[in-house]
């Protein structure tokens, strides 16, 4: 509707493209559908590209039993794979995704970003960690010799 306002003032279609950042045989077919109909023309367009396989409700579920976690929907770890998550989105939606596009809508449409586990010892003691850096450690560096000095 940008671009209909500045037909509507004259302003050339290179410079319509450019400031709505379409290119300029973009501009050149809304004008031509723009002079046929009208802004009700160009209204009419409805939404580009494929329809969503997931419906907005169904996405809502996937997220809350993403939410449980894994455990929760019956797996060993509590981490989330792309091949996991696959496989809650069809039993909870009866949607197949392949688990390469499972990224795309975790990033796009559920605003999840992907995260790195720790990797730790279970048996990891911190604060012994900690004592050996502060005392032991001092106690067995090497400082330099007299002939360095």
């Amino acid at each position: 509707m940008r671009a209909v306002d500045l037909f509507e003032q004259g302003v050339r279609p290179a410079e319509i493209a450019r400031q709505v950042g379409v290119g300029h045989q973009t501009v050149s077919d809304w004008r031509n559908v723009w002079r046929q109909h009208g802004r009700a023309g160009l209204r009419a367009a409805g939404r580009a590209g494929r329809l969503p396989k997931l419906r907005r409700d169904q996405l809502v579920q996937v997220e809350a039993a993403l939410a449980q976690g894994p455990e929760a929907n019956g797996y060993a770890t509590d981490l989330w794979t792309l091949a996991r998550v696959a496989e809650v989105i069809e039993r909870v939606a009866g949607v197949r995704y392949h688990p390469h596009h499972v990224w795309r809508l975790l990033r796009e449409q559920l605003g999840w970003s992907w995260q790195r586990p720790a990797h730790r010892a279970v048996e990891r003691d911190d604060a012994a960690i900690e004592r050996w850096v502060k005392y032991r450690w001092p106690a067995l560096k090497k400082s330099p010799g007299a002939s360095t000095r």
